[in-house]
């Protein structure tokens, strides 16, 4: 947060020590930034430090403070507030600092608890009346911004242009795109993303703590695209940074804090005149364009970019079907290693962000179109909205790999779950369809081949799923419709074994005999015999 500056104005020095230690400054909003000793040296420190605050002595040597109030309020531009302590409870003193707009009068000695209200109070209403002049600041400065970047300026002269932009003759300026990246509830349930003209904001706060930005009072142009904050950065902006663009981002994310970490910069290139600034911000574009193409980030400068071509369409067909294969044969446990090569690929090809979009979505409905096939429903897998959804986002390419690897593990778990019920349901449908067709010319390959499964595979799943081999259960079936054809019918042994599958009436016979103990002809004999013996 930026804190607001103060100055200690007072003759005694332990009083000014006692302040410093005395009050929690940074707590309060403020950070003290000089002291004086007497009203004259106290003019000089606020022409020097332009304070919004200083606290005051009224009885001093050379200069009284309500001197120093007075002649400070003679003074063209903005004006700090002053804050009276003294040890004299004297009315008329009271009077004048109130003509004088002093906003409080404090007396000694100091309440510690009060003085800190006092000051919490004051810095609220200073910083509303801080933003209140930047956004007037900013409508000016957005549409002056706005009438250069789209090229309609031309009525506005060179001169006239530095002038608005508080630009030194000969000073050069690059347009500049921030974006705030991975701020989402798919990252973080809780996760609070500032709007835009906070984020604005912050980027204001921290330009004005980098190094130089106190040696002179001009402001920092900042403009609100869409989902973007523009920045006007001048050659006096990078002097401290030896004139690195990649250099002043880094030091800008750093000053942002915990906000910067998630920050992005694209740098256009420089332009000598303001009226050029459109061919800045059109580079500016164009190295957003490189997000996922270049590895490093995340302070892309253009002029180091021109010349690397990128590649806009989307990746091999034959390759998604290898990473999408990959992902559904090896499980969850080695998803990570399909996915990195997937985003190698990108890198090394040079994908503009709209190809690695197809190249992504490409990935994804292969997986759904695997799961429907299955007969699964991908609705219920949580990582399948922030898949579908993430282009509508800012996301670094390690958070899209962090959202696709999700995506890849819980398909691939959903599959894994999916082939085990399809094995258990399948199987039932095997045997049910050998009850139904074992009269028939198949065995185990060709009902392996109807039902799209290895012949070695289903042999030993029907084994574990119903304690028997398959070819058992089949010549089972068979021997037991023969055997009640041979108690109904009077049909010929060959007869019978046609009837049942067998295609020789002699195999039909020896497998017949091996599982009952007799001939197909003593079989039906023992049934006759035992009529006969009945009837008598």
């Amino acid at each position: 947060m930026e804190r607001l500056r103060a100055i200690l104005v007072d003759d005694e020095n332990f009083t000014r020590m006692g302040l410093l230690k005395l009050i929690d400054w940074e707590g309060c909003g403020f950070r003290v930034v000089g002291e004086a000793d007497n009203g004259e040296d106290a003019l000089e420190e606020i022409r020097r430090t332009s304070p919004d605050l200083v606290v005051t002595d009224i009885r001093m040597p050379v200069m009284d403070g309500l001197e120093l109030i007075r002649r400070t309020a003679e003074k063209d531009g903005p004006q700090p507030a002053f804050i009276i302590v003294s040890g004299y409870d004297d009315f008329k003193y009271a009077q004048q600092a109130v003509r004088y707009g002093v906003h409080d009068f404090i007396l000694k000695p100091i309440d510690e608890v009060e003085f800190a209200a006092t000051l919490r109070k004051l810095s609220d209403r200073l910083a509303r009346e801080k933003e209140e002049r930047r956004r007037a600041e900013s409508g000016l400065t957005g549409a002056a911004i706005e009438a250069l970047i789209l090229g309609e300026s031309d009525d506005i002269s060179e001169a006239e242009w530095r002038r608005k932009l508080s630009l030194a003759p000969g000073e050069g300026v690059r347009y500049a795109l921030a974006e705030l990246n991975d701020r989402h509830s798919w990252r973080e349930p809780d996760v609070r993303t500032p709007t835009l003209a906070k984020f604005k904001e912050r980027i204001r706060e921290a330009l004005r703590a980098l190094p130089g930005s106190e040696e002179e009072e001009r402001p920092f142009w900042l403009h609100e695209h869409r989902n973007r904050i523009g920045i006007l950065i001048t050659d006096r902006m990078l002097r401290p940074f030896g004139g690195d663009e990649g250099r002043f981002g880094a030091e800008l994310r750093r000053a942002m804090g915990e906000l910067g970490d998630d920050t992005w910069l694209y740098v256009g290139s420089p332009v000598a005149q303001p009226t050029e600034l459109r061919l800045s911000y059109e580079t500016a574009r164009q190295a957003l364009q490189y997000k996922f193409a270049i590895e490093g980030g995340p302070v892309l400068v253009f002029g180091h970019l021109r010349g690397i071509e990128l590649l806009h369409t989307a990746v091999d067909a034959e390759l998604i079907g290898r990473i999408v294969e990959q992902i559904e044969e090896q499980g969850p446990d080695r998803i990570e290693d399909a996915v990195d090569r997937l985003f190698r690929y990108i890198r090394e090809h040079r994908f503009a962000p709209e190809a690695v979009k197809m190249c992504v979505q490409q990935c994804a409905i292969a997986l759904i179109r695997t799961i429907r096939n299955m007969e699964g429903d991908e609705n219920g897998l949580e990582s399948l909205k922030p898949i579908v959804g993430w282009y509508d986002l800012h996301l670094t390419p390690g958070e899209l790999r962090r959202l696709l690897t999700n995506f890849a593990r819980e398909s691939a778990a959903l599959i894994e779950k999916l082939r085990g019920e399809q094995a258990m349901g399948g199987i039932q449908k095997i045997k049910a369809y050998i009850d139904a067709h074992y009269r028939e010319n198949i065995n185990l390959k060709s009902i392996a081949t109807r039902f799209y499964l290895n012949p070695a595979y289903l042999g030993q799943l029907f084994k574990k799923t119903f304690g028997v081999y398959f070819n058992d259960y089949l010549l089972l079936l068979r021997i037991q419709e023969a055997k009640k054809l041979l108690r109904q019918t009077d049909l010929r042994i060959y007869e019978v074994a046609e009837r049942v599958g067998f295609g020789s009436a002699d195999y039909f016979v020896t497998q017949f005999e091996k599982q009952e103990g007799m001939t197909p002809t003593e079989y039906r004999g023992r049934l006759t015999r035992q009529g006969r013996g009945a009837e008598a």
